[in-house]
């Protein structure tokens, strides 16, 4: 039996876990992050890689909408290596509604969006492969980033702050007595049993978040939402394509180092370790991309995989279809909550929003532990160095 005793421990080693890690290191936290496997091996590394502009979610999702404005911004500055510049265009293609424009452009408006009309004739000079059909044509400051590289600089950033990062450490059991965690106990990749001592365990597991925090019997109501993407590899595409339109299946084309990635489909399921692809998905997809970019289905080159997004129901007696849950986050402090201390949970948002996300579990690390430790992750350019 191997011991180990940190002050805060993160479980998750996703966007939003090494995240959390790197700025509770920066802060001066002796810290310490475990994932059951690699580094972005679960939800981050399967999403098709688009660095939201805040576009998507004007109408449906303004407050979303308002964190991916400003986040956008952030991250572009703070770790540029893993991102291309792409820019978007929202787009009205001949089955969508045009009167939805006025819709988009004062949501646009509300949100902080910079927007800007771009005739469709270069539209077309810009990306010939675009539909020539399509009427509206807007620019966005989307983007497109690597979350594997993103995730693992984050992770060298926090271990080069102090953090120590345990790879490959599967949580079996949280530590509980009396109404406190206190942290882990793990199995290792050589079978060893590992324990890990912490006066705070923070819960980044993603769509896994559920399954966590049930071992210390707390309810959270996670809808583990399926998106498939589907890629191709013949049409050439410099510019991220959206259509101008309240979110639905296969609405995004994402081009990615010579790919282009559409997506996503979404569709509840009941376990997150336990999904696949079905060839429905795929031809549902292939079509959805003809509409913005005819000739999509025909490519010959195609790949299909698929990624489960944490959706939080903030209303328990909500819709069950996952199109209506808010792509928000939550952060939960189940001392207030449910009466259980030296345990959070972060959950729910996007890669776009994780940095904001780590920042505000962090202020609440702060506030319970009642010091004054302001966040830098905004400042600070993430280093350029992979976690190995």
């Amino acid at each position: 039996m191997k011991n180990h005793n940190t002050e805060i421990l993160v479980i998750g080693g996703g966007s939003t876990g090494t995240g959390v890690a790197r700025d509770l290191a920066m802060r001066g936290f002796k810290t310490t992050l475990v994932e059951r496997f690699g580094i972005s091996e679960g939800t981050t590394r399967r999403y098709h890689g688009l660095l939201h502009s805040g576009g998507r979610y004007v109408v449906k999702d303004p407050e979303a909408a308002k964190e991916c404005v400003q986040e956008n911004r952030i991250l572009r500055r703070i770790m540029p290596h893993a991102i291309d510049d792409t820019g978007g265009f929202f787009v009205v293609t001949p089955d969508d509604d045009p009167a939805f424009v006025e819709t988009f452009l004062s949501g646009s408006h509300e949100c902080g969006l910079a927007v800007e009309r771009v005739d469709t004739t270069q539209m077309l000079r810009e990306e010939p492969s675009l539909n020539p059909e399509i009427t509206h044509c807007f620019w966005v400051p989307d983007a497109v980033s690597y979350a594997y590289i993103s995730t693992s600089i984050t992770a060298r950033s926090a271990a080069d702050h102090g953090a120590t990062i345990l790879t490959h450490h599967r949580v079996k059991d949280l530590l509980h007595d009396n109404g406190k965690i206190s942290g882990v106990s793990c199995q290792n990749a050589r079978g060893e049993e590992v324990t890990i001592h912490a006066d705070f365990v923070i819960n980044a597991t993603g769509p896994l978040a559920g399954k966590i925090a049930a071992l210390a019997d707390i309810p959270i109501n996670i809808v583990p939402g399926k998106g498939t993407m589907v890629s191709i590899d013949t049409l050439p595409l410099r510019t991220v394509l959206n259509r101008c339109r309240i979110p639905s299946d296969g609405d995004i084309i994402v081009p990615k180092r010579g790919e282009a990635i559409v997506g996503t489909t979404d569709i509840e399921i009941e376990d997150p370790d336990q999904f696949g692809v079905s060839g429905a998905e795929i031809d549902q997809l292939l079509q959805a991309g003809e509409a913005m970019m005819p000739g999509y289905s025909r490519a010959p080159n195609i790949r299909a995989w698929a990624g489960v997004r944490p959706l939080f129901k903030f209303d328990l007696g909500g819709t069950d279809d996952t199109r209506e849950v808010s792509r928000s986050h939550a952060l939960l402090d189940h001392e207030e909550r449910d009466g259980v201390n030296g345990f959070v949970t972060i959950t729910g948002g996007k890669w776009t929003t994780h940095r904001l996300m780590a920042e505000e579990t962090v202020d609440l690390i702060c506030k319970k532990l009642g010091t004054h430790r302001p966040c830098r992750t905004h400042l600070e350019t993430v280093t350029e160095k992979l976690y190995d």
